[in-house]
C-alpha cells in the first residue's frame, strides 16, 4: 500500500505542476481581460467563420502537443479557446454546447501523444517495435489524420454527444449512422472500400459521409430550423417546451468594452412547470417592460450563466422550433449511396486463385 501511494504521488507531480501553472494562466487571463482580446484576435483571423476558428484552435492544440503533455495541453487550450469558440459561435447565430468544444480540444490534445518529437505513445510503440521513435510518430500522425474530422462533428452535430436525443431509438440511429460514417470516411481517405475506389465512388462516399455526419445541414436547406417569435412570447414558449429541451433566444446588449453585441444563446429547461419557475430553475429572471423583454438577472453558476446569458441584456427574438420532417430521413439516401458503392465494387472484386480452385 505504501509503495502504491508513493508511486501515485510521484506520478501526480507532473499533473499537479501543470494544473498549478494553468491556474496562474487562467487567473492572468481573467484579471487582465486577455480573454476578450483573444476573442477579438480570433474573430479578426477567422472573419467570423466558425470553421476557420475551429481550424485555428486545432492548430494551436497540435503545436502545443509538440512539446507539452496531453493534460497541460488540454488545460491551457480549453481555458483560452473554449469560451472564445462558444462566444463567437453565439455571435454568428450558432449555439455550440460547451462540452462539444471541450471534447474538440481534448481530442486534438490527445493527438499530442503521437506527434513528434515528444509523443509518449510513439516512444512506447517504438520501444515495442524496435523502430525509430520519430518515424513512428510521423507514421502514427499520418494514420491519425484520417480521424481529424470527428471533433468537428461533435461541434456541428451535438446529437453524437446525446444532446437533444430523447429516446433510445434515437441513440441507436445516431450511433449506427456515426459508425457507418466513420467507415466511409476512412474508405475515402484511404481510397479503398472493398477494392480501390474510382473518382465517382469517392465522390458518392464523400457525400454519404457528410450526410451521415450532418443530416441537419440538408434539412436546413429545405426548412428553417427555427422561426422568430416576439420576445413577449417567451413565457408561452418556455411553458410548452418538452422536458430537457433547450430554450433558444437571440439577445443583445453591451459587453464590458462598451460594444453592442448580438448573439444566440440556449439554455436547457427542466421538468414541465409554470414558465417563470422553469426559467428560474435554469438561473434566469426575465422581466417584461411593455413590448421590451429583458434578462433581469442570471444566477451565478447556473445553466444559464454557463450558456452565455448576460444580465441586463434585451431579448430580440425567441427561436421557436419549426415543424419539419426529422433530419434522420437523410440517413436513408445516404445509406443507399453506400450500398450502391458496396455492391458496385463487389462486382469488380477479384477472387484469389486458391479460392477459385476451391470453388471449382
Amino acid at each position: 500500500v505504501y509503495g502504491g501511494l508513493n508511486d501515485g504521488a510521484r506520478n501526480m507531480i507532473g499533473i499537479g505542476v501543470a494544473t498549478a501553472t494553468a491556474g496562474i494562466i487562467v487567473g492572468g487571463i481573467t484579471l487582465t481581460g486577455l480573454g476578450f482580446r483573444m476573442t477579438d484576435f480570433v474573430e479578426v483571423v477567422s472573419q467570423g467563420n466558425v470553421i476557420v476558428m475551429l481550424l485555428f484552435t486545432a492548430f494551436v492544440c497540435l503545436v502545443l502537443g509538440l512539446g507539452v503533455p496531453t493534460t497541460a495541453n488540454y488545460i491551457l487550450v480549453a481555458s483560452l479557446m473554449a469560451p472564445v469558440i462558444v462566444e463567437l459561435g453565439a455571435q454568428n447565430g450558432l449555439v455550440i454546447p460547451l462540452i462539444a468544444v471541450h471534447l474538440f480540444v481534448f481530442y486534438y490534445g490527445i493527438m499530442g501523444d503521437i506527434t513528434p518529437p515528444v509523443g509518449l505513445a510513439s516512444f512506447a510503440a517504438a520501444a515495442i517495435s524496435h523502430e525509430d521513435p520519430i518515424q513512428t510518430g510521423i507514421q502514427g500522425s499520418l494514420y491519425a489524420l484520417r480521424t481529424v474530422v470527428l471533433p468537428f462533428v461533435f461541434v456541428f452535430n451535438p446529437a453524437l454527444l446525446l444532446i437533444d436525443v430523447r429516446s433510445w431509438f434515437e441513440v441507436a440511429i445516431v450511433a449506427g449512422a456515426s459508425t457507418l460514417a466513420s467507415l466511409t470516411f476512412a474508405a475515402v481517405t484511404m481510397n479503398w472500400f472493398r477494392v480501390r475506389c474510382r473518382w465517382w465512388e469517392l465522390a458518392l462516399l464523400s457525400i454519404a459521409t457528410f450526410a451521415l455526419f450532418r443530416p441537419d445541414w440538408f434539412m436546413d436547406r429545405l426548412y428553417d430550423e427555427y422561426t422568430d417569435a416576439p420576445p413577449s412570447q417567451i413565457f408561452e414558449v418556455a411553458e410548452r417546451l418538452p422536458e430537457n429541451d433547450r430554450l433558444v433566444l437571440q439577445i443583445y446588449g453591451l459587453n464590458i468594452e462598451g460594444d453592442e453585441i448580438q448573439k444566440t444563446v440556449a439554455v436547457q429547461l427542466g421538468a414541465p412547470d409554470e414558465a417563470r419557475k422553469r426559467l428560474q430553475d435554469a438561473g434566469l429572471t426575465i422581466v417584461a417592460l411593455g413590448d421590451q423583454v429583458q434578462v433581469a438577472n442570471v444566477r451565478f453558476g447556473s445553466r444559464a450563466r454557463k450558456s452565455g446569458f448576460e444580465a441586463g441584456w434585451d431579448i430580440a427574438a425567441v427561436k421557436v422550433p419549426t415543424e419539419r420532417p426529422s433530419p434522420y430521413w437523410v440517413y436513408i439516401p445516404a445509406t443507399l449511396l453506400v450500398v450502391l458503392v458496396w455492391f458496385g465494387q463487389g462486382r469488380r472484386q477479384t477472387v484469389p486463385s486458391g479460392r477459385q480452385a476451391l470453388v471449382r
